[in-house]
């Protein structure tokens, strides 16, 4: 029995760790107890030496220290400020009056909102919340069917999820090792991509089920012209001059910095052309100029500020100019000046804010720490290569690794919360996709993607639940858990698409820097001189491709296959006697 025990315990502690999770205990201390537990085990059956243990205080002053995790704080505290600021409902009202005119026009506002708020929130609470408590009763009001009004809420909140700045995406690029800028640049077309895929959902509702998705009736429609005009051409006429800006501002700004890259080039014209348009509607206003619509004005004085904290927080992060944890900083204090300036800035807001972030936080350090005593212990009894050996050697190679386990963090994330998940099996599953040669950050925004279906899962997703608990008494629970399955499929496809044609996920190919260096220590000729004045070595550093090309002839090898210096360092008393 003993020795059955040494050796599957890697399987054993990973079994009793279900087990304990299924029980209901929290996540934090289940994983703390049982690797606690099994080092003990280990300990007694010799498999593990009682200093392992010793280096528990170090990693969790590791993960205190860690600078990528104190942007969570940050990015909580904003997305908390900005539900409380006013800006949803502004945005929600606004949209909902420019879509409103065509089939679904509330239903695309949501959408177009929801990708908004999860590009200045990152919090999945705030954006359902909000949505829910201000756009479900208007879309039931005018007709919307019950299921798909809740499934696009709940889903258009879980945008937050891949849409940087995204907290899993700072837990998963924590995880692997990655850089959390590197992880956001590669979400951003896949969270795109995810929110179109939702208004086409809608779009096709339109087609087909046009009683699900009724036009707002005129009288709902209160930015209106006193000639009855909808003002949309103003609108039209001023994204156009927005984008002619913005193109004029590239071609002059690229051709004076031509080492800017492409992407850099369009943030930097962006918030120039964006600039410009809120200076013309702010003019317009204060000088009674009359040249644009209620409508386009309304749109400009909505839509910039949460733009404006879009470029604070992600386009500094993306040019470079801040960290992920520096732009979450700018991020918390551009908030406070948003709530600030609609007049919503209080104390009691602040105290609510500040309590909220401290309880999540707290939450994700002790997950983390708990994780952290329980990858130590699994680690030292060779879980990691007992998980390595298991997924290496499914069928299919690459592609059978990537099925098994998406399906495997799909079926899991019934029962478990992101958190969760990225503490517990992205560290497992994380080396042994870096062995297959599995480029981890797209592998961190493939899993991201999966992860946001642990929000929208019947039973128990959170998102629903959020939902469930401001949503009016004739929407029942069977209503919002049918109407997020359509979106839940949506993102297995969206899973599916990434898997498929990889390319969808920017991930930038980096120049491998890594080189491999040979050290060379030659003893000294022992010449009678030399043995009695020197007998310091001479250190030859040089690479492998000088090696070979020593080896192959010579210095005409060398001039023709390498072109990498020699570094000989070497003292003076070295040199002396092979002058003399």
């Amino acid at each position: 029995m003993e020795q059955f025990i040494i050796a599957n315990l890697a399987p054993i502690m990973f079994g009793a760790l279900v087990i304990f999770l299924l029980s209901g205990f929290p996540v934090a201390f289940s994983l703390a107890a049982n690797g606690l537990f099994f080092g003990l085990v280990g300990i007694e059956l010799g498999l593990l030496k009682p200093e392992l243990l010793q280096a528990l205080p170090n990693r969790i002053f590791g993960i205190m220290g860690s600078e990528n995790l104190l942007a969570i704080p940050f990015f909580t505290f904003m997305g908390l400020i900005l539900e409380r600021s006013g800006m949803a409902e502004d945005l929600l009202d606004t949209i909902g009056q420019l879509f409103g005119p065509i089939r679904g026009g509330v239903a695309y506002a949501v959408i177009f909102v929801g990708a908004l708020l999860a590009a200045t929130t990152g919090v999945v609470a705030a954006s359902v919340i909000s949505m829910g408590l201000i756009s479900l009763p208007v879309m039931l009001r005018y007709g919307y069917d019950k299921r798909l009004a809740s499934g696009v809420i709940a889903a258009s909140g879980t945008l937050a999820q891949i849409i940087p700045p995204s907290l899993v995406l700072i837990v998963m690029a924590d995880q692997l090792g990655k850089s959390v800028g590197d992880m956001y640049k590669a979400a951003f077309i896949p969270g795109l991509m995810l929110t179109a895929m939702y208004a086409g959902y809608v779009l096709a509702l339109s087609i087909f089920k046009p009683h699900h998705v009724p036009a707002l009736p005129l009288e709902a429609r209160n930015l209106r012209e006193p000639n009855g005009d909808s003002g949309a051409m103003s609108l039209l006429f001023l994204v156009l001059g927005t984008v002619a800006v913005s193109y004029a501002f590239a071609l002059v700004w690229g051709a004076s910095h031509p080492q800017l890259k492409s992407d850099e080039l369009g943030i930097y014209a962006a918030a120039a052309g964006i600039a410009l348009t809120f200076s013309f509607a702010l003019a317009n206003r204060h000088l009674k100029l009359g040249l644009l619509s209620r409508m386009a004005e309304k749109v400009v004085f909505v839509l910039v500020p949460p733009l404006a904290l879009i470029f604070l927080v992600l386009g500094t992060i993306f040019v470079g100019i801040a960290t992920p944890t520096e732009g979450g900083g700018m991020g918390a204090l551009g908030a406070i000046i948003l709530a600030m300036l609609n007049g919503r800035l209080s104390w009691s807001l602040l105290k609510q804010a500040m309590n909220s972030t401290t309880r999540l936080s707290c939450f994700v350090m002790f997950i983390l720490i708990g994780s952290t005593v329980f990858a130590l212990v699994f680690r030292g009894v060779d879980g990691d290569l007992w998980v390595e050996h298991l997924l290496t050697s499914l069928p299919g190679g690459v592609t059978g690794f990537l099925i098994v386990v998406n399906v495997m963090f799909f079926v899991l994330a019934f029962f478990l919360d992101f958190f969760e998940l990225a503490f517990i099996l992205v560290p497992l599953v994380g080396p042994v996709a870096n062995k297959l040669g599995i480029d981890l950050v797209w592998f961190g925004v493939l899993l991201g993607v999966n992860m946001q279906t642990s929000f929208m899962h019947p039973p128990f997703g959170f998102a629903l639940f959020y939902l469930r608990s401001v949503a009016p008494k004739e929407v029942k629970t069977s209503d919002i858990y049918w109407g997020a399955i359509p979106f839940v499929v949506i993102q297995v496809i969206m899973v599916s698409l990434i898997i498929a044609f990889p390319h969808l996920v920017s991930v930038e190919k980096k120049v491998d820097m890594d080189e491999q260096i040979e050290l060379k220590i030659d003893a000294p000729a022992s010449e009678a001189g030399k043995a009695d004045d020197d007998s310091t070595p001479d250190l030859n550093f040089s690479t492998d491709s000088d090696a070979d090309a020593k080896t192959k002839g010579g210095d005409a090898a060398k001039k023709d296959d390498d072109t990498t210096p020699e570094l000989n360092f070497s003292t003076d008393t070295d040199t002396e006697p092979k002058k003399k």
